[in-house]
């Protein structure tokens, strides 16, 4: 069962990358064979483990307010042990010397070791390269001193308004419990939070509304029993508090993405149903403007 969860887990993250990048000079795939006998082996078709191992290369043009035109491209290969232990990456930059490229690599390697322990990561690495690449191309000495991956936070200096928007993006190893369903669905809506939850593995739900209820909600979420859960994300904006209630309720729901809670699936598979289309999820993401979120599920250390 180890090795159908492995396999399957592959599969979700090989076909989520393709959706994200799906032109011939984004992603390639360089055993579409490998991928195919992956495929046969989670959907059953064969009970035999295959024993290729799926290579994938992403290339990149950097294009940030710190970087300008730098081509990076990734390279990974998959283990038989991922996601339990990390992939083979290597990164590729005509731009990197060969110590800043060995530098980098320690970096990566030391950040999804402590942030993506027994989960997918590529993405993540994908990410942590955009964010932190310039750091190896400029003098070290002029960047900012916190460690590589790490968000600093924001400090604000204006009054705190008396009420805040929140949207919480909320990560856990898995949902299956009908019981934590039900409540999901039921502490949402007596909170008056729109959102959704996805069941299965891994099991994701976004709440938002006003931030008293989104941490009510989340205080009652953390204490049930999980292997994991954390909150991978939040987004907190300052409230105009106008003198009439009636105004207030107003501007919140302006700022919603979603329009009442519901539990969404998206084309379950695998033997036992629990894994869900990450490739569908993105676009239910991306219609909602909300996209680039989905990028933090694989990347942002948690609560």
């Amino acid at each position: 069962m180890a090795h159908l969860e492995q396999a399957e887990s592959h599969l979700a993250e090989i076909e989520l990358l393709s959706s994200m990048y799906p032109g011939e000079d984004e992603l390639v795939i360089t055993d579409q064979l490998a991928v195919a006998e992956l495929r046969e082996y989670v959907e059953g078709t064969t009970d035999t483990y295959p024993l290729s191992r799926p290579h994938i290369l992403i290339k990149q043009k950097m294009d940030t307010d710190t970087v300008k035109g730098v081509n990076v491209t990734i390279s990974c290969t998959y283990s038989s042990d991922y996601p339990n232990v990390l992939p083979e990456i290597a990164v590729r930059c005509p731009d990197l010397s060969r110590s800043q490229q060995a530098q980098l690599h320690s970096d990566m390697n030391t950040y999804l070791s402590e942030s993506c322990h027994g989960d997918v990561c590529v993405l993540s690495a994908v990410e942590w390269i955009k964010d932190n690449v310039h750091l190896y191309l400029t003098d070290k000495s002029t960047s900012s001193t916190a460690a590589p991956g790490k968000k600093e936070s924001r400090s604000t200096s204006s009054p705190q308004p008396k009420e805040q928007f929140s949207r919480l993006w909320i990560y856990s190893h898995h949902i299956y419990n009908k019981r934590k369903r039900k409540n999901i669905l039921e502490w949402s809506k007596e909170l008056g939070l729109s959102g959704f939850s996805m069941p299965g593995k891994p099991g994701i739900i976004c709440v938002e509304g006003p931030q008293s209820a989104c941490e009510d909600f989340w205080a009652r979420v953390k204490v049930l029993t999980w292997k994991k859960i954390i909150i991978r994300h939040r987004e907190d904006v300052a409230v105009d508090s106008p003198s009439a209630e009636a105004g207030t309720v107003d501007n919140m729901d302006s700022l919603r993405r979603f329009t009442g809670f519901e539990e969404a699936m998206f084309d379950p598979h695998g033997n036992r149903g629990n894994h869900m289309n990450l490739g569908q999820l993105y676009q239910y993401l991306n219609e909602r403007g909300c996209g680039d979120v989905f990028q933090l599920y694989f990347g942002i250390e948690g609560r």
